[in-house]
């Protein structure tokens, strides 16, 4: 039986951009409708008032930068929304939980930098997530510091990046839950047992990811796949068995 889950070449430019963030590289973005359909698989959740207006707060009674939450993770939208209704029920009463395709999140936050809004998205990691990065970092002698954690595998010879096929195509998975990593891995391992011993787990940021789409000329981020979590998976198959029928 032909293996689905192998080993890419390493993407020299790719570990580079993911760990190093930017640099000096030249300019050359996806265009936009590409990114927005790369991100558009992954819900992500945000606090709207009963019009659909997202909740908006400010960091200071000064401040006249705005942001508005978009939790990675709907059980974490909800306890907001428990927190606040203890904290402030009148507000609480008039807001709900609402998915959204990450695709539109960064499509309104382009507007609003095109038109100079002072509104600002904030993501808001899954804490799971978060403490699955802060033991791999600690491992490499690093620190977390904030933003929403993506957990890729490398291995073999060259340490490609572990590979899928989709579409008769092959694939970077990045998962937001390692969980589903893990199981991948044990996958590979069984399929290449030789090669166990080389793996390693990387952990990259959802935000440094899109800014290297916009900004990256390494066309092999074309093979950057997004995999929702399991959770948002289970959301997503819900959605769609609730979905009216046509």
């Amino acid at each position: 039986m032909k293996s689905l889950i192998r080993w890419g070449t390493t993407i020299g430019l790719l570990g580079t951009v993911l760990t190093a963030g930017l640099g000096e590289f030249k300019a050359w973005a996806l265009p936009t409708e590409q990114i927005i359909q790369k991100l558009n698989p992954v819900p992500v959740f945000t606090i709207t008032d009963e019009q659909g207006t997202p909740l908006v707060a400010s960091r200071n009674e000064d401040d006249n930068n705005k942001f508005t939450g978009i939790f990675i993770s709907q059980e974490d939208a909800t306890r907001f929304v428990a927190r606040l209704q203890s904290q402030n029920p009148d507000i609480a009463s008039k807001v709900k939980v609402v998915p959204v395709p990450l695709g539109r999140v960064y499509e309104l936050d382009q507007k609003n930098q095109d038109q100079g809004t002072n509104l600002n998205f904030t993501y808001v990691p899954d804490q799971d997530a978060v403490n699955s990065a802060k033991e791999i970092l600690d491992q490499n002698g690093q620190q977390y510091q904030g933003g929403v954690p993506l957990f890729v595998a490398k291995g073999g010879a060259e340490q490609g990046y572990l590979t899928i096929e989709k579409n008769s195509q092959q694939v970077i998975p990045f998962f937001f839950d390692k969980k589903q990593l893990d199981n991948m891995v044990t996958k590979f391992k069984q399929q290449q047992p030789d090669s166990a011993n080389t793996i390693n787990i990387e952990v990259v940021l959802l935000e440094v990811v899109i800014d290297t789409l916009q900004n990256s000329q390494d066309e092999a981020l074309n093979k950057i796949v997004l995999v929702p979590s399991s959770e948002s998976i289970q959301f997503l198959q819900q959605n769609a068995q609730n979905a009216p029928k046509r």
